[in-house]
């Protein structure tokens, strides 16, 4: 089982929205030209999460942790307040 810090999942979170996102620029040919504006913000959110959380050019934890994420089940909206996170590593 893989241990998840606040600052990792947050990480791996960011990771995968702009993932979703370059996804839906680019699966909309209108959109493919505006790809560099539209995914200039989910890109420097996703550097600065993988920076805080000290996995800036670690792939291979980054992975394992979205993996983690992608293979958990999703509580649902609103159940993962702090109660959720207070000091437990999922």
């Amino acid at each position: 089982m893989t241990t998840i810090t606040a600052t990792e999942r947050a990480a791996a979170q960011a990771y995968l929205r702009l993932l979703e996102s370059t996804q839906a620029v680019l699966t909309d040919p209108s959109l493919a030209p505006y790809a560099g504006v539209m995914l200039t913000n989910p890109m420097a959110e996703a550097d600065e999460a993988l920076r805080a959380a000290g996995l800036a050019g670690n792939e291979d934890r980054l992975l394992r942790l979205v993996s983690t994420l992608r293979a958990a089940p999703v509580p649902p909206p609103g159940a993962a307040g702090l109660a959720g996170d207070r000091g437990r590593r999922a």
